[in-house]
């Protein structure tokens, strides 16, 4: 819940909202809805729909929503991890080669 709360008070500041404008909008009082903001309650699907409804994404898009820090770190790891890919498959076709390489010898030295 708390990774859920940290994504609508993420989505609300991205809309400059207080919280008192969502609690507002959502027909709750400020301190409910500051409580789902910190993960202190649990939120039922008709509230997540509401709350979803009100930035304008599905509850999936919810859900799975990710700031752009969080993005920007998985980007970071996808391309170390592609380079490391990158580099092996390197070593592979070396190796390859070596393998041709001494084949090629012996099969002369049986000449």
């Amino acid at each position: 819940m708390k990774t859920l709360g940290k994504k609508i008070r993420l989505l609300r500041h991205q809309k400059s909202w207080s919280q008192e404008d969502v609690a507002k909008r959502l027909e709750i009082s400020i301190p409910a809805f500051s409580k789902i903001e910190t993960g202190i309650t649990d939120v039922n699907l008709s509230r997540l729909e509401q709350i979803s409804k009100l930035f304008d994404m599905s509850v999936v898009q919810l859900l799975t929503f990710n700031d752009a820090e969080s993005q920007e770190k998985h980007t970071t790891e996808l391309e170390e991890l592609t380079k490391k890919v990158m580099e092996r498959e390197k070593e592979v076709i070396d190796l390859q080669k070596r393998i041709i390489e001494l084949y090629e010898e012996l099969r002369k030295a049986k000449n």
